[in-house]
């Protein structure tokens, strides 16, 4: 009698990937295909691929390696992160309602805006990590909601299922942001999710050189639906990209779970600083959504927030100090997910497409600092971190 296979783990996953199967020189590693068009077998004989914007070998490979780790049917690649949010709204018709996480990240907050201001649906803002309000929420019939959990960048924790359960009782998918965490410790699907969304450009990659984004079904319909809308309006991703990307998503499980370590050992030290008002992360203990986080995801990830005391004055030279000179171990730049350390100003730098009053609503002050932890020594990045605060103190003295 035969045994069922467990499915494999996502190092493996990732690792085996595409790998000897190259149909025409037997190539180990998947070659990339480059071609704009493909050779017609005759009238009317199309094979498998006819043209890269409607499909690419190299760039479906990318989509099927990361729709195997997020326990999906398949993936459309997209040119960026963003495009795969507007992938994701061509499923919606004018008069459609879309529920979003209120504190969702700047870019994605002016995209649902903007085209709502335009009629191509309505969209709602609204904190979806409190269960008490999910019946108000959903009292008015809605196609789609909206998830980032963890937030971007209060890393507040949202009960995937749960609001996966309510939607799908009124009819709407659930659609989840899964970039800050990636399918090595968040799985939505598995959850009850219906879309997951990812900037591939953050910890897929991981190395800060592709822009690239990934939209992946639970279903084949809903694939093809939206592999048909991508061919359609023209998202898809280069094939160089997506082999930058493949390349980079070999170690992802290796780098997730070091920068998810690290995380939590700087998120306990500023926790005992004096210059520190606030820390978000949900690997403490003290996190509100902290039990949440360790019931549906696998770690807490390599993402953390804080706000810092004394004002502009202790944040600018929190941020000189800290990536100043040549001797800095934090970058001050925008994105995530990389393996340098970097440090962001969400309001005047990710998050500044949001109105000051959607930023305040959404909880994001002038004094929160938002970083990504990279692959350095943790003992390195404290000893950064300690300097810049001691600086900040300093200022504020």
């Amino acid at each position: 009698m035969s045994k069922t296979r467990k499915p494999f783990a996502e190092t493996t996953i990732a690792a085996r990937a595409a790998i000897d199967q190259d149909p025409a020189f037997r190539a180990v590693t998947p070659p990339l295909y480059m071609s704009t068009n493909y050779a017609f077998d005759g009238y009317d004989s199309k094979g498998a691929y006819e043209y890269s914007r409607c499909g690419n070998p190299t760039r479906d490979a990318l989509g099927h390696m990361l729709a195997t780790l997020e326990g999906g049917a398949h993936g459309v690649i997209t040119a960026s992160g963003m495009a795969g949010i507007m992938l994701a709204c061509q499923i919606l018709k004018p008069g459609d309602l879309i529920i979003a996480s209120h504190d969702c990240y700047g870019g994605t907050f002016r995209l649902l805006s903007t085209l709502a201001e335009r009629g191509q649906f309505r969209v709602t803002f609204a904190d979806l990590t409190d269960p008490g309000q999910h019946d108000s929420i959903f009292a008015e019939k809605c196609a789609m909601v909206f998830i980032e959990t963890p937030s971007n960048p209060l890393l507040r924790i949202t009960d995937i299922e749960a609001v996966a359960a309510q939607a799908k009782k009124h009819g709407a998918l659930t659609v989840v942001d899964n970039t800050f965490l990636s399918p090595v410790l968040q799985k939505p699907l598995a959850l009850g999710a219906d879309i997951v969304l990812h900037s591939t450009t953050k910890y897929i990659n991981g190395h800060g050189d592709v822009v690239g984004g990934a939209v992946i079904s639970r279903t084949q319909e809903m694939h093809d639906n939206l592999a048909w809308w991508a061919n359609c309006i023209g998202v898809t991703g280069g094939a160089f990209d997506s082999f930058l990307t493949m390349r980079g998503a070999r170690t992802l499980t290796p780098r997730v779970l070091q920068q998810s370590h690290t995380a939590g050992i700087l998120a306990d030290f500023l926790s005992g600083h004096t210059a520190v008002e606030n820390v978000y992360y949900p690997g403490l203990s003290t996190h509100p959504g902290h039990k949440l986080a360790a019931q549906q995801q696998k770690g807490f990830g390599g993402m953390l927030s804080f706000t810092l005391k004394g004002g502009t004055t202790a944040l600018r030279q929190f941020i000189a100090a800290a990536t100043g000179g040549s001797d800095a171990i934090f970058t001050l730049a925008e994105s995530l997910g990389g393996y340098e350390s970097l440090v962001t100003h969400p309001a005047t730098m990710t998050h500044a497409a949001m109105t000051p009053d959607a930023r305040a609503n959404a909880g994001i002050s002038d004094s929160l600092l938002r970083l990504s932890i990279g692959l350095e020594d943790a003992d390195d990045l404290t000893t950064a971190l300690d300097t810049a605060l001691s600086a900040a103190q300093r200022a504020v003295a």
